[in-house]
């Protein structure tokens, strides 16, 4: 029996980091379509949304499938409860990648204007936490996944920073106002793209290491609680 569950275990493992590659490899898309102003990419990326949504519906019954037949404990039931929501964080991300994507196809049919905030530098510290929590959950690396923790602060400042500058532009040029709204759509997109990394690397810490993380890096303000503040 214990033989048996590793080897479900070791399937389920295979499952969940090809699901990983997918909602990475799309991210990396919907970088390039924003930056390209590339309509066609875009609509791949939309396209493949519906790949992420049905491979995640697969490890979620692999999941439980494991959870009913075996009833794991110890690590073995760590690791499948945390693969559980592993899962549910990446598809969420998939939904997010395919937003950003939506938003490229806006602005695609629109002139090339200044970006209100680094669209590469925000885009690209975004997808090293992506692939760092990737990476933590390959080589079961708590270390690595403490460090994405760590890393989520900047992206919140990033685009705290955009709600600000995309408010004070929109003021100055109103007739703009699509443009920069959906700048600043992008830009919490990616925030909370970072918020599933961190959720994700949490769940690995706790994998890993049986510790519950949560909420222990500090809490961030809310959206409206800086609407509030400005």
């Amino acid at each position: 029996m214990a033989l048996h569950l590793q080897t479900e275990i070791g399937k389920l493992k295979k499952k969940l980091l090809m699901l990983s590659a997918m909602v990475e490899a799309n991210l990396s898309k919907a970088v390039q379509a924003v930056l390209n102003g590339d309509h066609e990419l875009a609509k791949k990326v939309i396209k493949l949304d519906e790949d992420i949504d049905m491979h995640e519906i697969d490890v979620e019954e692999e999941c439980l499938k494991i959870l009913a037949l075996h009833q794991p404990v110890a690590i073995d039931l760590r690791f499948v409860i945390s693969a559980l929501k592993i899962n549910n964080d990446l598809e969420r991300i998939g939904d997010l990648t395919s937003n950003i994507a939506h938003r490229s196809m806006h602005m695609s049919k629109q002139s090339v204007q200044d970006m209100p905030f680094d669209f590469e530098d925000m885009s690209q510290k975004t997808r090293q936490m992506l692939k760092n929590a990737i990476n933590s959950l390959v080589n079961m690396d708590a270390a690595l996944a403490h460090q994405v923790c760590r890393s989520d602060d900047e992206i919140d400042q990033i685009n705290r920073q955009t709600f600000k500058v995309t408010r004070t532009k929109i003021k100055e040029n109103p007739e703009k106002v699509e443009y920069y709204l959906n700048w600043r759509s992008i830009s919490k997109h990616l925030e909370r793209i970072a918020d599933y990394a961190t959720n994700i690397s949490e769940d690995i810490i706790y994998m890993i290491e049986g510790v519950i993380v949560r909420h222990s890096y500090g809490e961030i303000e809310s959206d409206s609680a800086i609407i509030t503040k400005d």
